[in-house]
């Protein structure tokens, strides 16, 4: 089930996205926790529970028209959690009437995989990792 998430999420939240094994942070104080909080406050970070586990979550950011972030936990990978998270994410950057919206990922990673899969194509490079746009 997606939910929006809320502050008491906030350590399952940093658990998974720092337990990924793609896509890492090179600098994990890149993401703060402030950074989350005012995505629970604002447009909405969301979350896949099941059992009272969340098994991934997404973010979107209609500042600058970006998915902020997209990870779920690996063990429940392959069940369709990330393409449900994803759809919430791009929802939000919707209803905020943006023609094109972007996200990177690590060039050769299964994230770029899924992506492509959904529809995004790269348009370049930023700081390293692909740069993914797709029309909404």
């Amino acid at each position: 089930m997606i939910r929006r998430a809320t502050d008491a999420d906030l350590p399952r939240i940093s658990e998974i996205r720092n337990g990924v094994r793609e896509n890492r942070l090179s600098d994990p104080s890149r993401v703060t926790i402030e950074d989350v909080k005012w995505f629970i406050a604002n447009p909405g970070i969301f979350v896949w529970e099941e059992a009272g586990t969340i098994a991934g979550f997404s973010a979107a950011d209609p500042r600058n028209a970006s998915i902020w972030a997209l990870f779920v936990e690996e063990q429940f990978e392959g069940r369709g959690i990330g393409s449900a998270l994803l759809a919430e994410a791009c929802a939000v950057l919707a209803g905020h009437r943006l023609a094109r919206i972007w996200l990177t990922t690590e060039p050769g990673s299964r994230a770029e995989g899924f992506y492509r899969r959904a529809g995004w194509e790269v348009v370049g490079e930023r700081d390293g990792d692909l740069l993914l746009e797709k029309g909404i």
